[in-house]
């Protein structure tokens, strides 16, 4: 019979070729998975890649060890009654249709609800509804449809840190073989006709050749499967001309001592290949110290408040928090680290973790998982363990809930390597075709050479490296930014809206005093541990302005956002907010900020808040102005408008009464009208405006305003500062630009010299890494330089 190679993974099917519907498969197996594919109507995976699936190992039994509860506990980074979610190794990832059916196993399994493929580490992040399937039936599913997952409890008791040595064994057999070439090649560069060396001058060509074998073939081979999969999807990335160079230069030498009409290039090959190597060693190692330094403690300014042992409640970073510290959560406060709930009633909104929005009741002594939100009131839990910042960054650039805000600098600078590519490659083929006419002798050189130095490599590591090193600066100067795209927005704003309370008003140092009856001993104490629950700005300050009262578990507690709160203990039933909300419809004056309360909706009284603003707030507007249209976007009445047009520049817009979907829609009508903005909010009653926005900021004072709707987060002491960093990210923008011209530079000077041939391989082997290694440092001295005149 015919050999076949299998439709599902590509093998040869040998003798034993088995016939479905037309098409063969090696194994069973591959004709079982094949078969669970089409009755799902899943088969346009395979449209997707050519044979792109795994061969299904034998799994009978081999994951028993799934169904024990402690294993469980451990394989899983989330857990409560209905759902659990894992995040899976699978080595087999290698192409778009593996991402494609790994993110539709809800059609394989209607009981996973969400998957989501990580490209770069091979994982997959399953979400499944534990009542009706478990995490052995997810691993089965996995292995059956030839994606078996890695599984080592000791990879997870160390924190999944996988180390990968590949690129340095790449790089130790490049350099092994490139020194030993050399060696051989020295009698061929001086042209020593001694006896000896004649009559061993093939074996010493033909052990060069053994010895690029492995630098073709292992060191090179990311190079060929990136050019291959490249021009596989119709597309010409920058790693097809150093595959063609290199492919160009092993042919040509070993046509050359087949033949014995030269000794050809296998050391400028393995030289090429060797500081190829050299340059994304170089590059690696700079960025996992930036994404290091960006990804740990500087990521976060979040505070969260600690009761001491004596009972008082400070306030502390979260990457401060230890395994049994006890946490004081408010009502919509993120929980940080996995916990035992202590005191409190807990409704805990997962939808950061799962995406789905039913909240989830807990009593005293249930586990709390980190990412939770508290809906109902105050609570207090013992921290199990230390928070893991890599777990909050995963959470805030979830795609569940964050914006997908476009990144389009970053397509930019892709559209540009593409076309550079192609028209390095025009080049290339030009001038061989002209020196193969004018001194053939030249035309191979000319062309590797055309394709080595040309590369575009130091354009694609410009934008990643000059936002990188920016991230962590601004890390350090307490400004902390999402990610890299961020940045590329904030230097494009035109238009910057501020909230008032809690953005450009201090929490700290404002006062308040109360007009009306006099609230009894009851009201007071549900008063108090009312505020103690939020964290509205109002709230947070008047708690803290009133004197210490015993703390109480409330019966019942509810924030109703942009309005007031209302909780219940006892035969006290409170009213805290706004005049509406509480019912007082006879103050109708304009005074200063005011919060209303009523006791079983009868009027009690208010307090008048005199607001203190942020030092440094009229220097920033009239810095700001010169540049920027302003807002004032405020939900407040207009009590403080006369303070603020004496405090701030003239033409600076006072819009007040807003509510939360007021302050939304205002910002999408500015920017359906071109305007780019930057929106500066609490993160808490402006999460729609800074989800609306172009850029959303959050200012952090002593509380935790983690929110996904927000793009970054500024501490409060840094409020005066914002001006510069939107100003620095401009800079950024320029500095990369200018790597663009210093690259654009590099490659005519290195083309002149390739096309008229006074180039050698070689010494554009060791050129190009040396251009982007370059990049790298100019891009860093000048993002240092930026941050030095920031601080």
């Amino acid at each position: 019979m015919k050999n076949n190679t299998c439709f599902h993974c590509g093998d040869d099917c040998g003798n034993h070729t088995i016939t479905f519907q037309e098409k063969s498969f090696c194994c069973n197996g591959c004709k079982t998975v094949f078969e669970i594919f089409n009755e799902n109507d899943l088969t346009c995976y395979y449209d997707l890649e050519n044979s792109p699936g795994a061969i299904p190992k034998e799994i009978e039994g081999k994951y028993e060890f799934l169904s024990q509860e402690n294993i469980i506990e451990k394989l899983t980074e989330f857990r409560s009654d209905t759902i659990e979610i894992t995040t899976l190794y699978i080595p087999h990832i290698h192409c778009s249709s593996c991402i494609w059916i790994l993110e539709n196993l809800n059609k394989l399994n209607q009981n996973i609800s969400d998957s989501q493929v990580n490209f770069g580490k091979k994982t997959v992040r399953v979400t499944y509804n534990s009542e009706k399937t478990d995490l052995k039936s997810v691993v089965l599913l996995l292995s059956s449809i030839g994606y078996e997952p890695y599984i080592s409890l000791d990879d997870f008791k160390s924190g999944k840190k996988h180390i990968n040595r590949t690129l340095i064994y790449k790089l130790g057999v490049a350099g092994f073989a490139f020194g030993n070439i050399m060696f051989l090649s020295f009698p061929e560069y001086f042209e020593i006709n001694e006896y000896w060396l004649e009559q061993y001058k093939h074996m010493f060509r033909w052990l060069m050749f053994a010895l690029s074998v492995p630098v073709v073939f292992y060191s090179a081979q990311d190079y060929f499967i990136s050019a291959f999969k490249g021009l596989k999807a119709k597309l010409l990335n920058i790693d097809v001309p150093i595959a063609l160079g290199i492919t160009v230069l092993f042919l040509r030498s070993t046509i050359e001592i087949a033949l014995d009409i030269g000794s050809g290039f296998f050391d400028s090959l393995a030289g090429l290949v060797f500081f190829l190597l050299v340059g994304k060693f170089f590059q690696q190692k700079t960025y996992d110290f930036l994404s290091f330094e960006r990804d740990y403690k500087s990521y976060f300014p979040i505070a969260i408040t600690k009761i001491n042992k004596k009972g008082y409640e400070e306030t502390i970073q979260v990457y401060d928090i230890e395994k049994g510290n006890r946490l004081l959560i408010r009502n919509e406060e993120l929980i940080p680290v996995d916990g035992i709930l202590i005191n409190g009633k807990a409704k805990i909104d997962y939808s950061f973790v799962t995406g789905e929005s039913q909240t989830v009741s807990k009593k005293s002594g249930d586990k709390l998982f980190a990412g939770g939100k508290q809906t109902s009131g105050v609570i207090e839990l013992e921290a199990l363990k230390s928070v893991e910042q890599s777990y909050l960054t995963q959470l805030w650039s979830n795609d569940v809930f964050s914006k997908n805000k476009e990144d389009a600098f970053t397509n930019i600078t892709n559209t540009i390597s593409k076309h550079f590519t192609i028209a390095i490659l025009t080049i290339a083929f030009i001038a061989t075709a002209f020196w193969l006419f004018t001194d053939a002798s030249k035309a191979m050189n000319v062309f590797t050479a055309v394709l080595i130095i040309a590369c575009p490599c130091a354009i694609a590591l410009s934008a990643p490296f000059t936002f990188g090193n920016l991230l962590r600066i601004f890390g350090k100067l307490k400004f902390y930014i999402k990610n890299a795209s961020v940045i590329e927005q904030l230097a494009q704003i035109n238009t910057v809206i501020f909230d008032k309370t809690g953005t450009i008003t201090s929490n700290k140092s404002s006062n308040a005093e109360y007009d009306g009856e006099q609230l009894n001993a009851s009201e007071n104490l549900v008063l108090t541990n009312s505020l103690r629950g939020s964290n509205h700005p109002l709230s947070r300050t008047l708690y803290s302005i009133l004197d210490e009262h015993n703390i109480i578990t409330l019966d019942n507690f509810e924030e109703h956002i942009g309005k007031g709160i209302e909780a219940k203990h006892g035969d006290v039933n409170l009213k805290i907010g706004s005049a509406s909300f509480v019912g007082n419809t006879a103050d109708t004056q304009i005074l200063n900020t005011t919060v209303h309360v009523s006791n079983n909706d009868i009027y009690k009284g208010k307090f008048t808040f005199y607001n203190s603003y942020r030092k440094g707030v009229s220097k920033l507007f009239n810095t700001l102005k010169k540049q920027f249209d302003l807002v004032i976007l405020s939900g407040d009445n207009e009590g403080e408008r006369e303070n603020l047009k004496k405090l701030l520049p003239t033409k600076t817009k006072l819009i007040f009464n807003q509510k939360p979907e007021d302050k939304l829609d205002y910002i999408k009508f500015h920017q359906s009208e071109g305007a780019k903005i930057l929106m500066v909010g609490d993160g808490l009653n402006d999460a729609g405006a800074l989800a609306q926005s172009n850029v959303g900021i959050a200012i952090s004072e002593d509380v935790n305003v983690f929110s996904p709707a927000c793009d970054a987060i500024l501490d409060a002491s840094k409020f005066r500062e914002l001006h510069n960093y939107i100003m620095a990210s401009k800079t950024a923008i320029k500095i990369i630009k200018w790597s663009f011209v210093l690259s654009f530079f590099y490659n005519v000077i290195g083309l002149y010299f390739a096309v008229t041939g006074q180039l050698a391989p070689v010494v554009a082997a060791i050129l190009m890494p040396l251009s982007s290694i370059s990049i790298v440092v100019f891009t860093t001295i000048c993002t240092n330089v930026l941050g030095k005149k920031l601080k």
